[in-house]
């Protein structure tokens, strides 16, 4: 690290560091991986839900999946730089030195690791480890490389609910933890597309290949989208025909899935930024929706 950057830090307070470092860790996107882990780990749980074994699990997967996204702006720390979008966040805006960075997100990843196998069960612990090497060591370098990534990246994306799921029962056999997958599989297609689509040019500029080849105007992406978005539909009923989710859930998740269906079909119709951006904003609602829906038909029908 230079002067220049040591007098920087020197200035600043220790909220600031703190804050930093808080940020590096993908707050969002990290509160949403333990929400759909808590959505697995409920409906696992059935009727006893084991209350100290879901505080652990969710430590845990807080510290694993906050390490992860740390380590993923380690990572592309150079990339981000290169990106309007990110070129503030803490590593490529010189905040945080990358050794501090790197030191920092392992630490939490095999901290949550070990935490995971002693207080929850090593079946959990694996499959939040086996989500990190997923999404670090396949999905971020092959961001770089093809839009295949998309699919890749939802993977790990999908992973949570079955990490829950584990937590609460030791296994990960059972046909429940892998339709909630699918939900969020199939939802994450989507709804990375559309924001590709909106940081097209962002992308370019930082050799990230987000967008499927020679397809200008969009027909791919609206084709996959769609294909996916439509693929919710059966997995939420497949849901309730196997006794994991009640009446309320369908109801509500066909609805809101039909909402994200249709500001879908809207952008492909007319494939304009200010589409993309409704349906990316119709794909961050239906998530929390329909996971609300799940808690709602648990705890109040």
């Amino acid at each position: 690290m230079n002067s220049a950057e040591d007098n920087i830090l020197i200035k600043r307070s220790f909220t600031d560091v703190i804050t930093d470092y808080y940020q590096l860790t993908k707050p969002g996107i990290t509160m949403s991986v333990l929400v759909s882990m808590l959505v697995g780990f409920i409906l696992g749980s059935g009727a006893n839900i084991n209350f100290v074994t879901l505080i652990h699990a969710l430590i845990g997967t807080y510290l694993i999946a906050a390490g992860t996204g740390a380590h993923n702006q380690f990572i592309e720390r150079v990339s981000d730089g290169l990106m309007k979008r990110t070129s503030k966040r803490p590593l490529p805006d010189h905040r945080i030195d990358s050794k501090s960075g790197m030191i920092f997100s392992l630490s939490l990843i095999f901290s949550g690791l070990l935490y995971l196998i002693l207080l929850v069960n090593p079946v959990a612990g694996t499959v939040s480890f086996f989500t990190a090497l997923i999404y670090l060591g396949v999905y971020t370098p092959m961001k770089k490389v093809s839009p295949i990534n998309i699919a890749i990246g939802a993977i790990p994306g999908a992973l949570p609910p079955v990490g829950g799921w584990a937590a609460a029962t030791g296994n990960i056999a059972e046909p429940g933890m892998w339709l909630l997958f699918g939900i969020m599989f199939f939802w994450q297609v989507p709804h990375v597309l559309s924001i590709a689509w909106l940081c097209k040019d962002d992308y370019s500029s930082a050799g990230l290949k987000m967008l499927p080849r020679k397809d200008e105007k969009g027909y791919k992406i609206i084709f996959w989208s769609l294909i996916c978005t439509l693929s919710i539909f059966p997995v939420t009923f497949a849901l309730y025909q196997l006794d994991i989710a009640g009446m309320l859930f369908l109801i509500l998740g066909l609805l809101f899935a039909a909402g994200f269906l249709f500001y879908t079909i809207k952008f492909g119709m007319n494939r304009t930024k200010e589409n993309a951006k409704k349906m990316m904003f119709a794909s961050i609602a239906y998530l929390p929706l329909v996971w609300i829906a799940v808690f709602v038909d648990r705890f109040f029908v």
